[in-house]
């Protein structure tokens, strides 16, 4: 049997998965913690995530994503994630993919639609005595009168 075609998949939710082919990693000089090793070793990951063409995600997720990731995704629609935390590569690798994993989980959740409220009456009288006593309170700084 050939086992090689078949990709990985990450689990987001139990809707969600993406294929790891989906996913690009670069190893760049970290300047985080790493000792001597700081300027001899690639172990900062640079994890690349195309939002826009990926077939995994539905369209609402894709567009709270895009909100989301802000700055770190280019004009092309590609997420781009730096993580320099740890010293090994391993480590930063995973630190990156469970960010990506939470930034997506986190566009899974539409947002609660806001529901209008009038303020109560009792709200309104209190206003109106406040901005009566501050009234009073202002109209008696004023120079005294024959």
């Amino acid at each position: 049997m050939d086992f090689g075609s078949v990709s990985p998949m990450i689990r987001i939710t139990h809707r969600i998965s993406l294929d790891e082919r989906e996913i690009e990693e670069s190893f760049i000089r970290s300047s985080g913690p790493g000792g001597q090793n700081v300027n001899k070793l690639s172990t900062a990951v640079q994890l690349r995530f195309d939002v826009r063409n990926s077939p995994s995600l539905p369209d609402d997720v894709r567009a709270r994503l895009e909100r989301l990731a802000g700055r770190r995704l280019t004009l092309d629609g590609v997420l781009i994630l730096i993580a320099q935390r740890h010293r090994t590569q391993e480590r930063n690798r995973a630190d990156a993919l469970e960010r990506l994993v939470e930034l997506i989980r986190e566009a899974t959740i539409p947002p609660v639609p806001r529901r209008p409220t009038r303020p109560t009456l009792g709200s309104k009288k209190r206003r109106l005595e406040a901005k009566g006593h501050r009234s009073a309170i202002k109209s008696l700084r004023g120079s005294p009168t024959d």
